[in-house]
């Protein structure tokens, strides 16, 4: 399933969450965290529940981010999704695993059958990654920049290196625990450049995609994280002088090439979603 750009939407705004699922965005996400104030989202739950009935199933994935468990995530699974099941739920502030297993039971208790995004922005939650990226039930690791900056003292600085470990590390448990790691969003939502740039970055960390704030985001990511026409070329004829090549080292194009280069190849494909032909 492919999770380049992922679209948040304000579970307040009825007329937004019924647009959202027709945007480019391959994940769309009813945000009933951030996105709605502490007064409104007894409202804004029930907004979010009408609002599945009519879109889903959808060709994005729907996705809802509920309240932090303790803190309204209970709430949220017992009107919002009381009638129709979205395709994923987004856990905000996990912590560790703990906060998966507690949004885990929620979800079972109500019958729901549903993979979770765990959204990790925190020191408890990036020194806890391994952990919550292992839970049964977690689909993807998310990483969120701008509340770690806050819960660690740092200054967001535009070149972004006052997270580069954090960054990483959440792309090493995600890869570790065999599940998918989604870079943080780019708040800069009238500069594609900016954009580009930092969705290039993340792509050569190894993230499969990023957050989106506006609907135009999405068509740039999208871009980034597919693989170019000749990048696909050069990943299949890899794999095929690999396979003639029967598993030991090769030239391919002057270079010497053994199993990391395979491997990337490998990676360029599944990104695709695609296969040597």
């Amino acid at each position: 399933m492919a999770r380049r750009s992922v679209l948040f939407s304000p579970g307040d705004d009825p007329e937004k969450l019924r647009k959202a699922s027709g945007f480019d965005a391959d994940v769309v996400v009813f945000d009933l965290e951030d996105a709605v104030v502490p007064d409104a989202k007894p409202a804004a739950r029930e907004t979010v529940r009408d609002a599945l009935a009519d879109v889903v199933p959808a060709d994005p994935e729907v996705c809802v981010r509920v309240n932090p468990v303790g803190r309204g995530a209970a709430e949220d699974v017992a009107v919002a999704l009381a009638e129709t099941v979205p395709d994923s739920v987004m856990l905000p502030k996990t912590g560790d695993a703990e906060d998966v297993a507690g949004l885990a039971g929620l979800l079972a208790d109500a019958g729901i059958d549903c993979p979770i995004l765990a959204l990790v922005e925190s020191a408890a939650g990036v020194l806890h990654a391994e952990a919550i990226a292992a839970h049964d039930a977690t689909d993807a690791l998310v990483f969120g920049a701008e509340d770690l900056a806050g819960d660690v003292g740092a200054t967001r600085t535009a070149e972004g290196g006052e997270l580069d470990h954090a960054r990483q590390h959440v792309v090493l448990a995600a890869r570790a625990a065999g599940i998918s790691p989604i870079d943080t969003h780019y708040p800069n939502y009238t500069d594609e450049a900016g954009l580009r740039a930092e969705a290039e970055r993340a792509l050569e960390l190894g993230y499969d995609g990023k957050l989106a704030v506006h609907p135009a985001q999405a068509t740039t990511l999208n871009d980034v994280f597919t693989p170019t026409p000749e990048r696909l070329a050069w990943a299949r004829r890899l794999l095929e002088a690999s396979e003639e090549a029967n598993g030991g080292v090769f030239v391919l194009d002057g270079e010497m090439v053994d199993a990391p280069q395979v491997r990337q190849a490998e990676w360029v494909l599944a990104r695709a979603g695609s296969g040597p032909d």
